[in-house]
């Protein structure tokens, strides 16, 4: 793992902690940051793609193991920021879109395969 790697999974990481303490009481992050959701889902789909084509070329150089041991890395920590970023929302706007978190994380989902499926590495057969 590279030393940006590692900055950038300790940063998403943080970030899933900042969301599941606000989630649970202990910090109060609500109307910190009044985001809207076409910012939301743009910041989603940008970190989807530049993310994806990061994995694609990491992937490259990688055995077929250490392939499977860094895809969920790199498909589930990033969405904590999102998911961070939603919770700084005021309250009631999170009380009337409950679901928004779950649809930044599926837009983030779409643009991170996209890269991955133009390159065809879902269709080619796995090397040791």
């Amino acid at each position: 793992m590279r030393r940006w790697e590692a900055v950038g999974l300790g940063l998403c990481f943080a970030s899933w902690v900042g969301a599941l303490l606000n989630q649970i009481g202990a910090l109060s992050l609500p109307g910190v940051l009044d985001l809207g959701l076409y910012p939301l889902y743009s910041l989603a789909a940008a970190l989807g793609w530049v993310l994806g084509n990061t994995y694609l070329h990491r992937r490259r150089a990688l055995y077929r193991r250490a392939r499977r041991r860094i895809l969920p890395i790199y498909l589930l920590a990033p969405p904590g920021v999102l998911y961070l970023l939603r919770s700084l929302a005021p309250v009631e706007q999170q009380r009337l879109a409950p679901l928004v978190p779950l649809l930044a994380f599926a837009v983030y989902v779409v643009f991170f395969l996209v890269p991955l499926s133009l390159a065809g590495e879902w269709s080619r057969p796995p090397d040791e």
